[in-house]
């Protein structure tokens, strides 16, 4: 069973939690519940399009508290630690044309 489940209704709401600048890579989730960082979790989420639901382990990268800058949502930063390329790949694929953009997202 998974800790946080993020459903992508829109190629926009993957793009603002994507995070490429973590190596190798990790997901944005919008939660009300408190993590801490390095702490190990379950995703499970859904791209935008897709009845598929998908699941990563991963650990705490990233922590939005409550009132965070700029209007960012409260949440957290996953960093994806098991089949990282098939989720890389996915992810990807569906912002190609939105990877070099330069708009905001739920972390910078």
């Amino acid at each position: 069973m998974a800790d946080l489940l993020a459903n992508f209704e829109s190629v926009e709401q993957l793009y603002r939690a994507y995070m490429p600048f973590i190596s190798p890579v990790a997901m944005f989730v919008s939660t009300n519940d408190s993590y801490q960082m390095e702490q190990k979790l379950t995703v499970a989420y859904r791209l935008p399009g897709s009845a598929t639901t998908y699941e990563f382990e991963g650990s705490v990268c990233w922590i939005n508290p409550l009132g965070s800058q700029g209007g960012r949502p409260q949440g957290v930063g996953i960093k994806v630690e098991s089949d990282i390329e098939l989720h890389k790949s996915q992810i990807e694929n569906l912002l190609a044309a939105k990877l070099n953009s330069g708009e905001l997202t739920s972390t910078i």
